[in-house]
């Protein structure tokens, strides 16, 4: 069972269960039996269980504005002005939308040859320095585009913008990323951890990371998954798509663990956009 949530029907259940006089124990394996997620049944059964000690009442979260697109009609097609992008799949809960037609072939390959003369190992963000460090959890090579770089790069960045509903200004530059055969990126988080201590000096620039899309510019022959270990997603690397998500806070209760697959035989080539709570400078 997926997306369970505490409805008023299953706290009349247990309300009429132990009325019967069945106990929290009970109701807890019976729950477990019939599918409720673990996390869902002790939430709906502390509700009712006398021996918990009752936890004060927490300040209501502010709503955070996120990235994203307007699906609230849902659209198989988002017209971002020069393109008509598909809505192929999306999750709740990571907030996960996969788009197809994002780029045009021309615009892959023109991508993959402005890059292809910069490549160098990729680096990862060392979160104790604020600096970058090489990272033997990720295995690709990469570079950077400005925004703006080139009108490939800056066409694209305004697509972005507009279907994501997220300011230009607000997102990295784009990087490029190659996985040769055997390379892989093993599953991680985007967000700066808040605990590390070269995290204050990577948010002067803009803030927290709070949305990802990753998009496909060539397909590798075998493997290469962008995946997302929490809830079992894959996203095949077909060119011209790509995978959206987007994390209100850094933690992982957003369930946004993820990872390149490695690739199997042939190359894939991505492109990466990070955008942030504010203007990137």
């Amino acid at each position: 069972m997926t997306g369970q949530a505490i409805s008023p029907e299953l706290r009349e259940w247990i309300v009429a269960q132990l009325a019967a006089g069945h106990s929290i124990p009970s109701l807890r394996v019976s729950m477990r039996e019939a599918g409720w997620q673990a996390d869902v049944a002790e939430s709906a059964l502390a509700e009712f269980d006398p021996s918990r000690p009752v936890a004060p009442v927490a300040a209501p979260v502010a709503q955070v504005a996120l990235p994203g697109p307007d699906l609230s009609s849902a659209p198989l097609y988002i017209d971002t002005g020069d393109r008509r992008v598909q809505v192929l799949q999306t999750v709740t809960h990571p907030r996960v939308i996969v788009f197809g037609d994002l780029l045009s072939d021309e615009e892959c390959e023109a991508l993959i040859l402005g890059a292809r003369q910069r490549l160098a190992r990729s680096l990862t963000v060392e979160a104790k320095t604020g600096g970058e460090a090489l990272n033997v959890d990720r295995t690709s090579d990469g570079m950077f585009f400005e925004r703006g770089e080139n009108p490939v790069v800056a066409r694209l960045e305004q697509r972005i913008a507009t279907l994501l509903r997220w300011p230009l200004e607000f997102g990295e530059g784009l990087q490029i990323l190659r996985y040769s055969p055997g390379a892989q990126y093993r599953p991680h988080y985007d967000y700066f951890d808040p605990s590390e201590p070269g995290t204050p000096t990577i948010l002067r620039r803009g803030g927290q990371r709070v949305a990802t899309l990753v998009m496909y510019l060539q397909e590798p022959d075998q493997g290469g998954a962008t995946t997302f270990p929490d809830v079992g997603l894959e996203v095949a690397p077909k060119r011209g798509t790509g995978v959206f998500f987007s994390y209100d806070r850094p933690d992982p209760g957003t369930r946004t663990l993820h990872g390149g697959a490695p690739v199997l035989s042939g190359e894939k080539w991505v492109a990466t956009k990070w955008l942030r709570e504010r203007e990137f400078t």
